[in-house]
């Protein structure tokens, strides 16, 4: 083959060369696909963490900063595309969703890499689209309100048979802000005899099958972090039979639980 036949071949390999190289780009490195309403990949199912704070409680102005400071620590340790949400347990008994936030992280500046997406304008989109909400929606989450039913094991079950929050997501975190006090159909822990609340607590075998029986099997996995708070009245004697009762009807669930006292 002569010379220019070679270099007309080389030439022809490198043009088809940049041309594919364009193509895949093109293909490959496209934007990916947002749901406009959670920030989420559009067909992906993100690790989601959910503060619920039990507003059937009464905090001080201490707590509810330091219920504030939870939330933005919860925040900080998400990964881009993981999903936060806000929920309380209302003054109705009721599980809401507070303001309506449940969106994913799309990244701040520090958190891309500069070569790739300039961070001022990632950071300005993580400002308008997640942060400004997150923050209007904490303005409501800590006003607390005094109720006549806490639903707590009723409130955690529903939780996991919302879209975005059931068996099918991976991973699954829920941040607990309250005194632990069911007071509710299924049982309650109020009553006369406070003085003798171990002996009056039901057997935690038998709130977990009740539990399992309405709500099936969907809190199994489920990592609980609980912010127990001290209520005016009970005694320390009180509290320890209070958790012990509710580690057992969470070990029994199948849900990996830590807890931490709540005071101020």
């Amino acid at each position: 083959m002569r010379g220019k036949d070679l270099v007309g071949l080389f030439n022809m390999v490198a043009v088809a060369g940049v041309l594919g190289a364009i193509s895949y780009a093109a293909l490959v490195l496209q934007p990916e696909e947002y749901d406009p309403e959670t920030l989420c990949l559009v067909g992906a199912v993100p690790s989601h963490s959910v503060l619920v704070i039990d507003k059937t409680d009464l905090y001080s102005p201490a707590q509810a900063s330091r219920i504030e400071a939870m939330a933005l620590q919860t925040r900080d340790r998400l990964a881009i595309g993981e999903r936060f949400s806000l929920f309380e347990l209302d003054e109705r008994g009721e599980l809401t969703h507070t303001n309506r936030f449940s969106l994913c992280n799309p990244g701040r500046g520090e958190q891309i890499n500069p070569l790739y997406r300039n961070p001022n304008r990632v950071e300005a989109r993580y400002q308008s689209l997640f942060e400004r909400p997150l923050q209007r929606a904490l303005a409501d989450l800590v006003r607390p309100k005094e109720a006549p039913q806490s639903p707590i094991i009723e409130a955690l079950a529903g939780l996991t048979q919302e879209a975005g929050f059931d068996a099918s997501v991976a991973q699954r975190r829920i941040v607990l802000v309250s005194d632990m006090l069911q007071n509710s159909p299924l049982y309650s822990v109020y009553g006369q005899a406070r003085g003798d609340l171990a002996g009056r607590l039901p057997d935690p075998a038998v709130i977990a099958r009740q539990v399992e029986s309405q709500y099936g099997t969907a809190l199994r996995g489920v990592e609980l972090e609980i912010s127990f708070v001290d209520r005016p009245g009970w005694t320390p004697e009180q509290r320890a039979a209070l958790r012990a009762h509710w580690e057992a009807v969470f070990y029994r669930l199948g849900v990996r639980q830590s807890w931490q006292e709540f005071t101020g």
